[in-house]
C-alpha cells in the first residue's frame, strides 16, 4: 500500500486523469481536486454543497453528483458526516468544465421531486443498451428525527430528461455500476449493506422484480456483521468491488452474489475505489475520515470506464 496524499477533507469519487493523476471531490470542502503520482494536489473546481460522485461525459466533461451539504463532526484527527447541512442547498447534478472550473447545473428535480442527495454515477458503455445517457443514485437525506428516500435515475448530459427508475431505496442508494457489457445495473444500498441488480432494457428502462421487491430489483448479495455499503467499481472479468464502511475492507463479489475477496483498509470509512494504470490493476481508494488516497495493486484488472 501507498498513501498517494493526505489532508483531504473527506475525498470520494476518484477517477483518473488523462495525464496518470487522480481526480477526487472533497465532501467537506466543496471542492473537485487533482492529485499527481507525487502526491501534489491542484483544484480542478469548486461546487459548493458536497460533491459526492464523479465520472467523465462523453463531451470530456465531469458530471457530479452533489448531495447538496451535510454536516461535519472532527474528532480526534477523523472526520464525518453527521446529517443534512444548516446550509443545505438542495441535490443537483453538475457539469464542470476541467479546464475552466466552470460549474453548471443540469437536474435538481425529476418532475414535481426534488433530488434530496444525489451521491453517485456511472455512464453506460459506448453500444449498450442504455448508452444514450448516465445512470446515478440518490440517498436521500436524513436528519435527526427523520428522512427522506433516495432511488435511482437515469438522465441525459443535455439537460432534458431524467427518469426515475427505482424507488424507494429504502437504506440509501450509493454506489451504482455496470456490468462490462451494460447489460446489468447494481446498486449498493447503505444501511442494509445489500447489492442490488436489475436487467438493463434500454435508456431509462429496468426489469422490475415483482413485490416484494421494494423497487423491483433481485437481491444479489448481503454483506455479513456489522457493516453499511458506499461507493463500488466493476472489474473486467464483470465482478463488482464494493467499499464496506466500519468494517474498513474492499470487498469483492461476483455477479452470482458470492464474496470472493476481503481487503483490510486502514480507515473505518473506505468510501469508493477506482481503477488505473496501464494494465488497470492499480486500484485508488478513498480513505475519507483520514483524508487520504491509497494507491495499491490489484488482485484483477478493473474494467475501463467508457471515457475515462
Amino acid at each position: 500500500m501507498r498513501f498517494l496524499t493526505d489532508g483531504l477533507r473527506f475525498p470520494e469519487g476518484p477517477v483518473m486523469l488523462k495525464d496518470g493523476g487522480v481526480a477526487v471531490v472533497e465532501l467537506a470542502s466543496g471542492a473537485i481536486t487533482a492529485v499527481d503520482q507525487s502526491g501534489a494536489k491542484r483544484q480542478i473546481a469548486m461546487t459548493g454543497g458536497s460533491p459526492n460522485g464523479l465520472a467523465w461525459g462523453p463531451d470530456g466533461m465531469l458530471y457530479v453528483c452533489n448531495n447538496g451539504g451535510l454536516n461535519w463532526i472532527e474528532k480526534d484527527g477523523l472526520l464525518r458526516a453527521h446529517g443534512q447541512a444548516d446550509d443545505y442547498s438542495g441535490g443537483r447534478i453538475e457539469r464542470v468544465d476541467p479546464d475552466s472550473g466552470e460549474v453548471s447545473r443540469l437536474y435538481d428535480r425529476c418532475g414535481d421531486h426534488p433530488l434530496s442527495g444525489p451521491n453517485d454515477i456511472v455512464f453506460p458503455p459506448v453500444g449498450s443498451p442504455s448508452d444514450g445517457g448516465f445512470w446515478f443514485t440518490d440517498i436521500g437525506k436524513h436528519r435527526a428525527r427523520d428522512r427522506n428516500h433516495g432511488g435511482v435515475y437515469w438522465a441525459t448530459i443535455d439537460g432534458s430528461t431524467i427518469i426515475e427508475v427505482a424507488f424507494p431505496v429504502p437504506g440509501g442508494a450509493n454506489g451504482i455500476g455496470l456490468s462490462p457489457d451494460g447489460s446489468t445495473l447494481y446498486v449498493a444500498e447503505t444501511d442494509t449493506a445489500r447489492i442490488w441488480a436489475w436487467d438493463v432494457e434500454g435508456p431509462g428502462q429496468l426489469r422490475k422484480e415483482p413485490w416484494p421487491s421494494p423497487h423491483g430489483g433481485r437481491l444479489l448479495a448481503t454483506l455479513p456483521g456489522f457493516t453499511r455499503l458506499d461507493s463500488l467499481a466493476i472489474t473486467a472479468a464483470g465482478n463488482i468491488v464494493v467499499a464496506a464502511l466500519y468494517s474498513s475492507t474492499i470487498t469483492t463479489v461476483s455477479p452470482a452474489g458470492e464474496i470472493v475477496d476481503v481487503v483490510p483498509v486502514p480507515d473505518a470509512m473506505p468510501t469508493n475505489i477506482c481503477f488505473g494504470g496501464d494494465d488497470m490493476s492499480t486500484a485508488y481508494i478513498t480513505l475519507s475520515t483520514t483524508g487520504r488516497l491509497l494507491q495499491m495493486p490489484w488482485r484483477e484488472p478493473g474494467e475501463p470506464l467508457p471515457y475515462g
